[in-house]
């Protein structure tokens, strides 16, 4: 068989093998319809569905249908891929109904497995109870205090946890707003009180003011700079008190990936570093569409924290689609930009 599609026959086989071998040639296969439908947010609709992914997805054999809400989800479809980003225990139940009558049907991702995600106290847990070191380096997360009522008993229970000032605070459920992303700084122990429950306290690590984001569609894996909260040296946490409100620090208006910074800092992780964590956590935490922000503590080269997780996030962007076979396995290749988004498509496998 020739890669051009013409395919080469012998008429009949006793005929001498002097004589000519007639070709034929065939147009190729129809393109199979790959089917997905999406339950996102009206923002989330805006950023992702962008005209070039559509274009490039349809040129593949992808169609995307919006999911109805307002109908049963039973009597939509039939869809190959359930591709959702919406919170509730209302669409989670609907979602896992449908999958248990449709267990053909590839769903991205489990909402057992996203809500994971969702609180802050059992988002890092798989990271810290991983405790990767190799050759390569060390991953690990910061110490961490969970504080859910009472202002007042903060900076006593963060004497008996013996963490260190300064400390973030970060909202502990994470429901995609904005106001969920905040941070705010805490330099000394009085000012704790001020801070506002339900929260989680993270030792701050000096990193140089530069975080990786590293994105992760099944075995596809990117890395992209952004700039992040500025070190605290000696003299600054002696001199300042208080708390210092951040808005949402890794946007992408934030890139650093085409600033000059100093190499030690610039350095991405370690790739067989990310690899390995990237598929433990793929395993250990059931998703394949999520990306996890590391930084590097100051002063060393092979000592990372991971900070956050985030599902389906939408900084991202799509220049190549390419798949081997439409119902066996999607592959994307992704290349992110530094200041132009468009959105992601997904690497799954699926059996049809």
């Amino acid at each position: 068989m020739r890669l051009n599609g013409e395919i080469s026959y012998v008429r009949d086989e006793e005929e001498n093998e002097n004589d000519s071998v007639a070709l034929i040639s065939l147009p190729p296969p129809p393109l199979q319809k790959l089917v997905v439908g999406y339950a996102l947010t009206s923002k989330k609709v805006n950023s992702f569905l962008q005209p070039k992914l559509e274009g490039l997805a349809k040129k593949k054999g992808i169609v995307f249908v919006a999911i109805d809400l307002s109908q049963p989800l039973v009597d939509q479809g039939p869809f190959d891929i359930v591709l959702h980003k919406l919170t509730g225990k209302e669409w989670q139940q609907i979602l896992q109904d449908y999958w248990e009558k449709h267990p053909e049907v590839t769903v991205l991702d489990p909402p057992a497995a996203i809500q994971h995600l969702y609180n802050r106290q059992s988002m890092l847990q798989d990271v810290a109870n991983l405790n990767l070191s190799d050759c390569y380096g060390k991953v690990g997360t910061p110490r961490q205090l969970v504080i859910t009522k009472d202002p007042s008993s903060i900076p006593d229970a963060v004497s008996k946890a013996g963490l260190t000032l300064p400390l973030v605070a970060k909202p502990l459920v994470v429901d995609g707003s904005a106001k969920s992303h905040e941070l705010s700084l805490a330099y000394d122990e009085f000012s704790l009180s001020k801070l506002d429950p339900p929260l989680v306290l993270q030792e701050f690590v000096n990193h140089g003011g530069v975080l990786f984001k590293v994105y992760i569609v099944g075995e596809a894996i990117k890395v992209v700079r952004r700039f992040s909260l500025p070190d605290v040296s000696k003299r600054e946490l002696l001199n300042n008190t208080g708390v210092f409100r951040f808005p949402r620090v890794s946007c992408a208006a934030a890139s650093a990936d085409d600033a000059e910074l100093d190499p030690s800092i610039a350095e991405l992780p370690p790739r067989p570093l990310l690899e390995k964590l990237a598929r433990e956590l793929r395993l250990r935490l059931g998703l394949r569409l999520f990306n996890i922000d590391i930084i590097r503590e100051h002063g060393t080269r092979d000592r990372f924290y991971v900070i956050d997780i985030n599902y389906f996030p939408g900084k991202w962007s799509l220049l190549f689609i390419q798949y081997s076979h439409p119902f066996k396995l999607m592959k994307c290749s992704l290349y992110l930009l530094s200041h132009s988004f468009l959105s992601i498509m997904c690497q799954f496998i699926s059996s049809f």
